[in-house]
């Protein structure tokens, strides 16, 4: 199927040539059109999700270095399709204005396309309550801003907090910084034989001490998918709250948060087809009323008097000052795009997906591929991180990307605890998203090879 062509009727919201006065109505009419059409196009065979929605990003058709752009880096950002890009250009033309301020029209429109923005995210995630969602530059100050709100008005001197080594560094770094100020305590959990983290001495580690748990989702590196159902169960049993790191899992797959029972989760948008500077937090109600201010100054407070002042109810409370506004727009209009297509169908293309890659790569010699080995219970997302014997893998990405226009990542994938525990340094990585085709996949492979062939010539 990976050659076959199929023309699809087009939605107005798709075309280059947009118009920037086009209404919301009119998108939401295009998405459920589109919807239907890539339902009938996938599930009849006709093509594979990749082939359908390659058109719909611009930057994939290129030539980088003089050879076909292949694009698997993926897990660090994602590409942005024309319907994203278009709601970016048409709140900058038709509408740009602070939100929450004016009463002119501008600001009227501005601040209602910022609200269903936030009311996007919350139906994506099944959250209860917008006001559960709050928007931050990245998942990252998501993650700080539970560490400094939450963290520091509730840890104390002994006081335990559980993480895993496969941890970002921005899952950890913050809370080193809390457990210096409160005197709590890190407890880091290991990998099992599978490379995957130990989630029974997880509960081994969870007791009456424990006061948070810290963990991802999917694991950037490995590629393993943690049970949180069971992990939030473990915790609460104990009274502890649980925090998610689901930047590697919003963008790939059904995110429940009522479902999983998490306490805090976190993404970006920039992993989900949307723009770069704007992430979120969701945090149950419960918890954000009882949360201090992140940042003082505008849009955050109630009332402002010389001596002191009040402040707004969540989300507001953490948004000070002019948010990104068009960022949030842009980000709600990725997730109409995925919605569009629909995360279930998006998980399982890039189940086939990651199992086909994961079987090529086996095919290059004197690789060591990191992670689980894909089975029928077992689950790996769409990416591999991988070192080949005697090659750094920063010139295999090098060298991928001069000669081949192959884009992947190499480094420490902001793991480094990760990387010391498996002895290395550094890894390459690939990773997918559901624009990704099989034939991606073949010229990466083929690419690679010819790169080790080129190293292992000099020896």
């Amino acid at each position: 199927m990976e050659g076959l062509v199929v023309k699809l009727p087009s939605f107005p919201f798709l075309s280059p040539n947009i118009s920037s006065s086009s209404s919301s109505s009119t998108f939401r009419l295009g998405f459920r059109r589109f919807s239907a059409s890539i339902s009938a196009a996938v599930n009849e065979g006709f093509v594979s999700l990749g082939q359908l929605t390659r058109p719909d990003f611009p930057i994939l058709h290129q030539e980088v270095n003089g050879s076909k752009l292949v694009y698997l880096d993926n897990a660090a950002t994602s590409q942005k399709p024309t319907a994203v890009l278009k709601s970016l250009q048409n709140y900058y033309e038709a509408y740009n204005s602070n939100v929450h301020r004016g009463i002119h029209y501008l600001s009227a429109k501005a601040t209602d396309e910022y609200e269903l923005a936030r009311k996007k995210v919350a139906a994506f995630i099944n959250a209860s309550d917008s006001a559960e969602i709050v928007f931050t530059r990245n998942a990252t100050e998501a993650i700080n801003l539970v560490a400094y709100s939450w963290g520091l008005s509730n840890l104390k001197p002994r006081d335990e907090i559980i993480l895993t080594i496969a941890e970002h560094h921005s899952a950890i770094v913050p809370w080193q910084i809390v457990a210096q100020k409160t005197g709590a305590i890190l407890k880091f959990v290991s990998l099992d034989e599978n490379e995957v983290p130990d989630v029974e001495k997880l509960r081994e580690m969870i007791s009456t001490s424990t006061k948070l748990v810290v963990v991802h989702h999917v694991s950037n590196v490995l590629g393993s998918v943690l049970p949180i159902e069971d992990i939030v169960i473990w915790a609460h049993a104990v009274g502890a709250k649980v925090l998610v790191d689901a930047c590697q899992s919003v963008p790939h797959m059904v995110v429940d948060v009522q479902g999983l029972d998490a306490d805090f989760l976190v993404a970006s948008s920039h992993k989900m087809c949307g723009p770069t500077g704007i992430g979120f937090l969701f945090g149950k109600s419960n918890l954000l009323l009882t949360m201090p201010p992140f940042l003082g100054g505008g849009e955050m407070i109630s009332d402002v008097f010389l001596d002191h002042s009040t402040y707004a109810e969540p989300p507001s409370r953490f948004e000070a000052g002019t948010p990104a506004i068009g960022e949030a727009i842009g980000l709600g209009a990725a997730i109409d795009y995925l919605s569009g297509i629909g995360m279930q169908k998006i998980h399982d293309y890039e189940m086939e997906l990651a199992n086909y890659l994961y079987e090529k790569l086996c095919s290059v010699p004197n690789i060591r591929i990191y992670g689980p080995k894909p089975s029928d219970d077992v689950h790996r997302a769409a990416l591999c991180s991988f070192n080949i014997e005697n090659i750094h893998p920063t010139d295999i990405a090098t060298f991928l990307d001069q000669q081949h226009g192959v884009a992947i990542r190499s480094g420490h994938h902001c793991a480094q605890p990760l990387h010391r525990h498996l002895g290395v340094n550094a890894s390459a990585r690939a990773s997918l998203h559901f624009y990704n085709t099989e034939e991606d996949v073949d010229n990466f492979i083929q690419s690679l090879k010819d790169t080790v062939s080129f190293f292992n010539s000099f020896k």
